[in-house]
């Protein structure tokens, strides 16, 4: 025979004189029966015949000024209860059960592959990388979500990143990426499979595609992150720099799901590459007919115009120039060390601010971020916005003539001196090396 569940009391509240900080009525908002007012001292008066004894004022008062009271039958009661409590546990609100309810729903962690003709944005290599971590945290799958026209040959490949299962939708309306129909695509395997976790690149195509879907699917978004991890709650805690880089924010969706997440390229490594990896395949068939899109691809015309097409991001060593510069012409120092190097110049947002170097060198939080072997820093001073985007380079080298100069906080080697002296020595001193190797 079970033992009788005791139910709590339901006691009154009360107001303990001189507590109350006027903080803008938050115990009155939060009563649902509208029994509390104010006389004109501003503090709390409670209608006790019409207080119900949710406590939801007592919670919410930040100073503590409210509190519950009982008759002397109901604190007995309230004893019995809080020992029943004890020994069979915590009991938890309806509202957080039906939440748990919910949330156990979703399982597995997907990686959305970006590709356009079948070529893969690197990024999404990266991010099964970081899923893979998170999937085997959480002791669940890593998918690869491939949408689009002739993809499943890609399959291998995401299963040689650490996929264990790749989702295909393969139609000729998925051909061109469309922001109306991949939305739609996604939304249909959100709503069918459930997963907990979605992560995407940070591309023009990523961010497009993961504002509309988290937007149609109701959850959460968290653009351009830097570190994700699992924390002690089984949610994913998503790091970025927020406050125009001058913190970094942790932020979580405990709440909803999917937790979804958008990681600029290089921040994220890629795992080892290993051949003839195999996995689970899932064809789903779902797709809108091309007479019902309304956005129509007319012709296909690639970036650039032929000129200056450094890809940054890809380079193994990159020599950046900042303000320290002193001009556009000075960039031509850079260059030939970068020549000699086989390495690519980029700059920081002041240079390009300054039109001393195209937007598309730009290393930093509002440019690109590189992860290069090698990263020469040349009269850049380090501020936040730069860190975030070079920070993670396997070697540092600053060069500044200001030795308080943040950048030689991250650099594994500091130069405190004359760029105008410093770079050309260290490019006679390269090309007499590479003089005696070839002699």
């Amino acid at each position: 025979m079970s033992e009788k569940k005791i139910k709590k009391p339901r006691g009154k509240v009360r107001y303990l004189e001189g507590k109350c900080v006027a903080c803008g009525e938050r115990c009155a908002s939060a009563c649902p029966v509208d029994c509390i007012d104010f006389n004109a001292a501003g503090d709390p008066v409670i209608d006790q015949e019409k207080c119900i004894g949710c406590d939801k004022c007592v919670k919410v008062c930040a100073v503590d000024a409210l509190e519950m009271f009982y008759t002397p039958e109901q604190l007995e009661q309230l004893k019995l209860w809080e020992a029943q409590r004890s020994a069979s546990g915590p009991e938890l609100d309806p509202e957080e059960e039906a939440l748990r309810a919910k949330l156990a729903q979703y399982k597995g962690v997907w990686v959305f592959i970006e590709q356009y003709a079948g070529e893969v944005a690197k990024v999404s290599w990266e991010l099964l990388g970081t899923g893979r971590e998170l999937a085997n945290t959480r002791g669940v799958e890593l998918t690869a979500v491939l949408i689009g026209h002739n993809v499943e040959p890609l399959c291998t490949e995401a299963y040689g990143y650490g996929a264990d299962t790749a989702i295909i939708m393969d139609n000729p309306v998925y051909e061109n990426y469309r922001t109306e129909p991949f939305t739609d695509a996604l939304c249909h395997l959100i709503d069918k499979h459930k997963p907990e976790i979605i992560l995407m690149g940070a591309t023009g195509q990523g961010r497009d595609l993961a504002g509309s879907v988290a937007t149609v699917v109701e959850t959460g978004l968290t653009a351009d992150c830097t570190g994700l991890a699992i924390d002690a709650n089984g949610n994913l805690a998503q790091t970025r720099p927020a406050f125009g880089g001058n913190i970094m924010a942790t932020i979580m969706c405990d709440k909803y799901r999917p937790q979804m997440a958008t990681v600029r390229p290089h921040v994220m490594k890629a795992s080892e590459y290993v051949p003839n990896s195999r996995g689970g395949v899932i064809h789903e068939s779902f797709a809108p007919s091309e007479e019902d899109i309304l956005v129509k691809v007319l012709e296909v015309i690639m970036d650039g115009d032929g000129k200056d097409q450094v890809d940054v991001a890809a380079a193994e060593i990159i020599v950046s120039g900042g303000r320290g510069m002193m001009g556009k012409e000075n960039f031509s120092l850079l260059q030939t060390l970068a020549d000699e190097l086989g390495a690519v110049v980029g700059s920081s947002r002041s240079a390009v601010d300054a039109g001393w170097m195209p937007q598309s060198r730009q290393v930093g939080q509002t440019g690109k971020t590189v992860r290069p072997k090698i990263y020469i820093a040349c009269g850049i001073s380090g501020a936040i916005q730069h860190l975030v985007g070079m920070q993670d380079s396997d070697v540092i080298i600053a060069i500044n003539r200001d030795p308080e100069a943040p950048i030689f906080e991250v650099a594994t080697y500091s130069i405190v001196g004359d760029l105008f002296q410093i770079v050309p020595a260290l490019t006679e001193k390269i090309r007499g090396l590479k003089r005696d190797r070839a002699a």
